[in-house]
């Protein structure tokens, strides 16, 4: 069996042995995910903010996705109850990172071209239309595939033995 097909043998497994709050936590990760991105972006309607550019139609799986795959992420720091104080984490400080990134690619890829501050100064709005506006699908592909890689490799280490420390 190849390395890729272990790797999603091994986090299926994790998923499977998941407990009620790890599930729990994974759920409420995602609802804070989707609010965190959805609400500043204006792709979750609020009073509170609003767009220059109307919400594009893949704006929606693209957060919807990210708010999935972070709150799976988030989940695989959650402990299961059963499990020694003395276990370390699965996975590494890189799928922090690539988690991390992931998620803030995804408030660049969803939010309005022209309301991006950085953007409006270093293009202008003729220029955040005309460029930016273009490369933010590609952004969100970047987003969804660096949460997609960190929860592929953190789930995949969460059924291999727990290392303790010792006596």
């Amino acid at each position: 069996m190849s390395s890729s097909r272990r790797s999603w043998s091994r986090a299926g497994e994790a998923l499977r042995a998941w407990q009620a709050r790890q599930w729990l936590v994974a759920g409420l990760g995602a609802l804070a995910t989707a609010v965190a991105v959805g609400v500043p972006t204006d792709v979750v309607p609020t009073p509170l903010f609003g767009r220059s550019v109307p919400v594009q139609w893949w704006n929606y799986p693209a957060l919807a996705l990210t708010a999935v795959l972070a709150g799976l992420v988030l989940s695989t720091y959650v402990r299961p109850s059963a499990a020694p104080p003395s276990t370390q984490p699965p996975g590494t400080v890189r799928d922090g990172r690539m988690g991390a990134l992931g998620g803030v690619l995804s408030f660049f890829a969803v939010g309005c071209p022209v309301c991006n501050k950085l953007v409006l100064v270093l293009l202008g709005s003729s220029g955040a239309l005309s460029y930016w506006a273009p490369l933010q699908p590609l952004f969100a592909v970047a987003s969804v595939a660096l949460l997609a890689e960190a929860a592929l490799r953190r789930l995949s280490t969460q059924s291999r033995c727990p290392v303790t420390a010792s006596a």
